[in-house]
């Protein structure tokens, strides 16, 4: 295994990984800490205390950030006609049907996010083999089968963040960018834990968040502490 950089070694130097800290020293260090060529993007991780095989634990949602991801998100939308065209009108990158499918079914998938009108489902249900390990089927719960295409792409396009437990607990998702200020990364933050919260599963017992870290594409994550998370989500709440 290669030896981590100067760079990623000095920012491992300010971070201690047994240390928990506040949740605004956590967003203070992993900006600071994010330095690389890049805008590295900014991503939270959560070790849930669900267990996924159980269908009444699986942990998925959706949230709008207050500041988008500052990524580029390309939609592919499933649709016809009239729909197609509203589609298209509110800025989908890839719209079709059948031929969409088709192009799917070779390997072409240059999207991050399909949504599909229920008239469509048959034809994308066939494709729940290459869709699904990728996250990428759409699903009525999170807004991504529905007749309204343009609020959908709209909000795919804004920042929301879709969000799914796997398989050994655990839920991670970008959350913005190091050029995002502490603030607009906190904002965004208290945001996706307090839709973590709201998904809760009624069956969960004892503690839910056993553990959370932040960190850059690039630099060391920093713990904060579990009780935090209550409390943020009840600020975003507010």
């Amino acid at each position: 295994m290669a030896k981590p950089g100067k760079r990623l070694r000095s920012a491992r130097e300010k971070v201690d990984p047994d240390t928990k800290v506040a949740i605004g020293e956590a967003v203070r260090l992993v900006k600071e800490n994010a330095t690389a060529k890049f805008d590295e993007t900014i991503e939270i991780s959560l070790n849930l205390n669900v267990d996924p095989r159980h269908a009444d634990q699986n942990v998925r949602g959706v949230v709008a950030l207050p500041n988008g991801t500052g990524k580029d998100v390309r939609i592919a939308v499933f649709a016809k006609d009239e729909k197609a065209e509203e589609a298209l009108a509110a800025g989908a990158d890839i719209v079709g049907a059948d031929d969409l499918a088709e192009k799917v079914q070779n390997g072409e998938i240059d999207f991050d996010r399909v949504i599909a009108t229920p008239d469509m489902m048959p034809v994308v249900g066939r494709l729940g083999k290459v869709l699904g390990p990728r996250g990428l089927m759409p699903n009525p719960k999170l807004g991504s089968v529905t007749n309204d295409v343009t609020e959908a792409v709209t909000n795919a396009k804004s920042g929301e963040v879709q969000f799914r437990v796997e398989k050994t607990g655990i839920v991670h998702a970008g959350i913005g960018k190091a050029s995002f200020s502490e603030e607009q990364i906190r904002q965004n933050l208290d945001a996706f834990l307090g839709a973590i919260m709201r998904a809760k599963p009624s069956g969960v017992k004892g503690s839910y968040v056993n553990r959370v870290a932040l960190t850059s594409t690039m630099g060391p994550g920093v713990r904060f502490d579990v009780a935090d998370v209550g409390a943020s989500s009840q600020e975003a709440a507010e």
